[in-house]
């Protein structure tokens, strides 16, 4: 049976993949007294007289909500709040299996802006964070950057960053296989969405010096009029720095990395074949990659990654979310900054040891049992060294 079908087929046996349980089992009379009237009246009050102890006296401290308008969902678009549930209700599955993560699924039906942040900070008593998906661009960018500014728990867009930091683990482990350095390292980004500058902005700030971005009119640089944004407009100051002009092919020639989040069948195998010896080339597009991973090993290509289970080298925001939402919640960290993915990446490119790491093996697969634990330790030491913890005084 078609995966989709069977996923049709499971959801309606099961009524959907999550459910609630417990932790505290009521026998009698006695066990109903402590966990509602008259023993839960303690608890609020304790809250009441300091809040923080909403973490450690309720589900609070491990609970993550999983908010969607529905205005970008995977590959199938403004779907709508109510179509876009199953991949929220699949999303919180994930956060609990690799993260032991407790997960709401929320969907907003809304597409105004400030109308799901307003919503957001009104619910936000309810978890420790809060992570955003499948919002359109540019809008996913005042939302997360507002709901930051405002709310008191950590945000995380994983669309943008999950996916940039996996990028990176995998750029990383790339480039050791292939023996080149990050500092001059000449990176392609196609694409110019949400995942593309977050992709972007991350390489840049962890030291990548030569990224030049492309989006469909072609290469981003400073004084380009036709299809800008502000965003664009943004990168074009940080980006490209030799200030070149043209199309993707013309930036791909004698780049070193091609990192794709964008359209199918956009690289040719021609493409690849202009680029520098020992390329690396990421086809990140779903479901159908940039360029087939055949073509652009008959390229030339060194590695080859993509979005995909089905290939080797898939670039999945799997390895890094629930990790990083683990780490952040173990150690209370208020907010999650640079160092802590940046420590989420190379947490996850270092699981492989160089005498194991191969053209068809530059980054963990998402089964792998170690990861998420991996990631959490390195993410909460990183965010214990960045000073952003959270210290609660219990009464």
């Amino acid at each position: 049976m078609d995966v989709r079908e069977l996923a049709v087929q499971k959801k309606r046996e099961l009524k959907g993949f999550l459910t609630v349980g417990t932790k505290y089992e009521l026998k009698d009379a006695h066990d109903l007294s402590v966990a509602y009237t008259p023993g839960v009246a303690e608890p609020c009050l304790r809250i009441k007289d300091n809040e923080a102890e909403s973490f450690e006296l309720t589900c609070r401290s491990n609970m993550v909500a999983v908010v969607s308008d529905g205005t970008r969902v995977l590959g199938l678009g403004d779907i709508g709040a109510a179509a876009a549930l199953p991949v929220m209700e699949g999303k919180s599955l994930l956060f609990k299996k690799f993260g032991d993560v407790d997960c709401i699924p929320l969907v907003v039906d809304t597409k105004d802006a400030d109308t799901l942040i307003n919503t957001v900070k009104l619910l936000q008593k309810n978890f420790a964070g809060i992570n955003l998906e499948d919002i359109s661009s540019p809008k996913c960018y005042e939302v997360e950057n507002r709901l930051k500014a405002e709310l008191e728990i950590p945000v995380f867009h994983d669309d943008q960053h999950g996916t940039a930091i996996a990028c990176l683990a995998g750029v990383k482990g790339a480039l050791r296989l292939v023996k080149k350095d990050l500092a001059t390292a000449k990176i392609v980004v196609n694409g110019a969405g949400a995942a593309a500058i977050a992709i972007s902005k991350l390489l840049i700030a962890y030291g990548f010096a030569d990224i030049t971005l492309c989006d469909r009119t072609g290469i981003i640089y400073e004084g380009r009029e036709k299809g800008m944004n502000p965003v664009k407009e943004e990168m074009a100051k940080i980006t490209n720095k030799k200030h070149l002009q043209g199309s993707l092919a013309d930036a791909v020639r004698g780049a070193d990395v091609f990192v794709g989040v964008s359209a199918p069948g956009v690289l040719t195998k021609e493409m690849v074949q202009t680029m520098a010896p020992q390329a690396i080339v990421f086809a990140c597009a779903n479901p159908t990659p940039e360029i087939d991973p055949k073509d652009a090993k008959a390229g030339g290509a060194a590695v080859v990654a993509t979005g995909r289970s089905d290939y080797p080298n898939q670039i999945n925001n799997v390895l890094a979310f629930p990790g990083i939402f683990r780490g952040t919640f173990d150690v209370h960290a208020k907010e999650i900054n640079d160092e802590m993915k940046f420590a989420a990446a190379t947490a996850i490119a270092s699981i492989i040891p160089d005498d194991q790491i191969r053209a068809d093996y530059i980054i963990p697969e998402a089964f792998n049992p170690v990861v998420a634990q991996t990631v959490a330790a390195a993410v909460a030491e990183a965010a214990k060294k960045s000073g952003v913890t959270r210290e609660y005084k219990t009464l």
